[in-house]
């Protein structure tokens, strides 16, 4: 007997009004249970270590890592935030080469958090990170960073999600945090791709947009030729496309991601259809825009506070966690003022006084010759002098001059790649001197401690020698 299938009308649910993230509340309360949550609210950026748990095969070449923390801790962020991470490309006894990946998981599942990364087989690092990352891997982290996030609450929330290849990355914690929380919100994603087989999250986003009538989700092929069958838009993005998918928005706030030459005519289109600037957030890894301004704030502001929050942690750790309810069996770490403890260390030795440090010259050997600056050439203009001794160049700069621009004019061979403070590809060690360094996560506080920084964003304050 065939039994016949009704079709029954599908009620919307009922709703609160708004977005609210579900560390909000928590930031204000002094309610012992909302102490216990404190440690979901994305506070500062941390250094921490983290292991790959998992790889996920996504579409167009790309690859979801998802990672833990090693202390245990959840890792606090908000969607649409990146973390930077130091990666042994060149092996474990050579510096670490630094890249900034936004995180495509949603914050309010933080025990675990996943970076996805598109392999460019003419890159230096995400071709390594797909053969080398896997299960097990532990890596060295600095985040969460980034001012590109949705708000801790939006009363309308209305968006406009604009993405082009990797640039879906941020769009998709974005997605995954608005599907997972209550309330009302209207969001509208238009993403671009070279190809019909190449979106990643592709059976994701089809399944969220069939269960979440908040959700719309639309797919573009660029310029490509349109394939049979392709049900999809075609095409590079124009106002009449953004009409198309969002006639109302200028009424939302739009974040878009992806490169900077679509991010540039997204910036020109949106202004085209009525959006003001003060609704459209972009995630620039290049380029000028008021994003990056944001970011600097930011990592200006961590930095003057984090001696303070340093000691609170310290100070606050023991009461922390005897405040947690007994039944969240929370792995207890330990503090000082630097922060978190590792769980085990290295075994102590004896050592003799006497001894020549390792890698080092003992009394009887000569030491190396060090190079005098002042027979070096002098090129440019400026008040101040930076010394580079590889190089043998001396070089004269502004105080107001960003010195990886003018060091390579000058011929001073360093690499660089984002030249915006994040990736730190273009690290350097200052031998003697004094910087202005507004970076955006590529550095972490032991590397400025040993003398490291970044040229790319960094003005000098004094005169300089440089170990390049």
């Amino acid at each position: 007997m065939t039994e016949l299938l009704t079709e029954t009308v599908v009620q919307e649910p009922h709703r609160i009004r708004g977005l609210e993230m579900p560390w909000n509340r928590v930031m204000g309360s002094t309610e012992a249970p909302a102490r216990a949550a404190r440690a979901l609210g994305p506070w500062h950026p941390q250094e921490f270590m983290a292991e790959c748990v998992e790889t996920v095969p996504e579409a167009g070449g790309m690859m979801t890592f998802v990672f833990r923390r090693c202390d245990g801790a959840p890792l606090a962020f908000r969607a649409g935030q990146y973390v930077n991470i130091a990666f042994p490309v060149n092996g474990e006894d050579q510096d670490p080469v630094d890249r900034s990946y936004s995180i495509s998981s949603s914050p309010t599942e933080p025990w675990t958090f996943s970076i996805t990364v598109k392999r460019d087989s003419s890159g230096l690092v995400s071709p390594w990170v797909h053969e080398n990352v896997k299960p097990g891997t532990v890596l060295d982290m600095l985040g969460p960073v980034g001012a590109f996030h949705l708000p801790d609450a939006d009363r309308r929330a209305r968006y406009l999600f604009l993405a082009a290849g990797a640039g879906i990355t941020p769009i998709m914690s974005m997605l995954r945090t608005i599907h997972s929380l209550p309330g009302t919100a209207d969001v509208v994603v238009l993403y671009h791709g070279a190809e019909a087989g190449g979106f990643a999250f592709d059976r994701e986003l089809a399944y969220i947009a069939s269960v979440d009538s908040r959700v719309k989700v639309f797919y573009s092929l660029g310029d490509r030729s349109k394939p049979e069958g392709w049900a999809g838009l075609s095409g590079r993005l124009t106002a009449a496309m953004i009409d198309e998918v969002a006639p109302d928005a200028n009424g939302r706030q739009v974040y878009a991601c992806g490169p900077e030459g679509y991010l540039n005519t997204a910036s020109e289109l949106l202004q085209k259809v009525g959006v003001d600037d003060t609704s459209i957030y972009m995630e620039f890894f290049s380029g000028d825009r008021q994003t990056l301004l944001e970011y600097q704030a930011e990592i200006a502001l961590a930095t003057d506070i984090a001696e303070e929050i340093a000691e609170e942690i310290a100070d606050s750790a023991e009461d922390y966690f005897e405040s947690q309810p007994s039944a969240f069996g929370l792995y207890e770490p330990g503090y000082d003022a630097d922060g978190t403890l590792k769980a085990t260390g290295l075994p102590l030795e004896t050592v003799d006084p006497d001894a020549p440090a390792a890698g080092h010259s003992s009394a009887t050997e000569p030491a190396a010759a060090t190079p005098d600056a002042s027979s070096f050439d002098t090129v440019g203009t400026g008040s101040l002098t930076l010394s580079f001794m590889r190089t043998g160049i001396n070089v004269l700069i502004d105080p107001d001059e960003h010195i990886l621009g003018v060091a390579q004019r000058a011929g001073v061979r360093i690499g660089a790649n984002c030249k915006e403070g994040m990736c730190g590809s273009c690290k350097v060690v200052k031998l003697s001197g004094e910087v202005e360094m507004n970076h955006q996560g590529g550095i972490r506080a032991r590397e400025i401690t040993a003398g490291k920084f970044l040229p790319c964003c960094s003005t000098a304050l004094t005169d300089m020698v440089i170990d390049a």
